[in-house]
């Protein structure tokens, strides 16, 4: 364990946590997020990115990519109830440093205000734009981390059940697969979690849902059908209270034959990718995950080490 995780565990269990935790609305969390991600990139990258619009989505680019080359679509975690591109824009930024591949970054609908299924219409509304746009779509690969992990499995599962074309891989961190939330993890890693207030998850639940089924493939992908995907990469730490939702999502996806890798760590915060400018371990990470891709989507000449 380096000594930056040292640190950094003790900041996001003593303060980060608990301050998530007090949040009273959506519209508070969002704004605390904004403020986390300011503090955590050191500044505001997505300033230099590129908008777009997905057909009704917008969305932010590393850059824009020279037709037919291959690109991610990436889906901001934040609970379906806050984040959005520019909270994400450094992930993305190292994400496209390390893989050569720019990133897309869609600004789907987020509950309260827009709950289940507004988040899933608009990632496929995002991947159906990207072909339009003419990305072939096994030169697009999908990704994600927490909610924004569930959200690119529920498209690649709607995708292979609905018989139409997939994409070229795709990668989660600590996805969130299971608004029934019947993991085990939840209440074993109850005391391990860093990051994660475990009071708020019915909660946040019955924001999202507002009535729907939490096993609806759309927002738990943990229930979907996956036959004929493309490989998969889940990464995710043993101490998250989210750390069943990855462990069974790989053991359905490869009862149906997919070709999963799943890479788990120990003492580490939810999703501590995010955490790359700060953690020696984020960075292996993302560099084993472009790895990942790189071997799906094929080397660019302009990766950088």
């Amino acid at each position: 364990m380096s000594w930056q995780l040292k640190i950094l565990r003790v900041f996001l269990r003593q303060v980060a946590r608990r301050s998530l935790a007090r949040q009273p609305d959506s519209v508070s969390a969002r704004k605390w997020f904004e403020r986390g991600a300011w503090l955590n990139a050191r500044g505001r990258p997505h300033t230099n990115f590129s908008p777009d619009s997905l057909g009704t989505v917008p969305a932010l680019w590393t850059a824009l990519p020279n037709s037919g080359a291959p690109v991610i679509l990436f889906f901001h975690g934040g609970g379906y109830v806050m984040g959005n591109p520019r909270t994400h824009a450094a992930l993305a930024a190292y994400l496209k440093r390390k893989t050569g591949l720019e990133v897309c970054l869609p600004d789907y609908r987020l509950a309260p205000e827009h709950p289940f299924p507004a988040a899933f219409d608009d990632a496929l509304t995002a991947w159906r734009a990207l072909i339009a746009k003419g990305h072939a779509p096994e030169r697009i690969i999908l990704g994600g981390d927490s909610a924004g992990g569930g959200l690119a499995l529920a498209l690649l599962g709607h995708l292979c059940t609905t018989g139409q074309p997939r994409p070229a891989c795709g990668f989660a961190f600590s996805p969130f697969t299971d608004l029934a939330l019947e993991g085990p993890s939840i209440t074993l890693n109850a005391n391990s979690e860093i990051l994660l207030p475990i009071s708020r998850l019915e909660r946040l639940r019955e924001r999202v849902l507002q009535g729907a089924d939490p096993r609806d493939p759309r927002i738990s992908p943990l229930y979907g059908a996956f036959a004929g995907a493309p490989p998969v990469l889940i990464q995710v730490a043993r101490t998250e209270i989210l750390h069943s939702d990855s462990t069974r999502m790989v053991q359905h996806l490869r009862a149906q034959g997919v070709d999963v890798t799943l890479q788990e760590r120990g003492n580490l915060p939810h999703v501590w990718q995010y955490f790359h400018g700060w953690l020696p371990e984020a960075r292996k990470s993302l560099a084993e995950a472009a790895q990942f891709i790189r071997a799906q989507a094929g080397p660019p000449p302009s990766v950088e080490n």
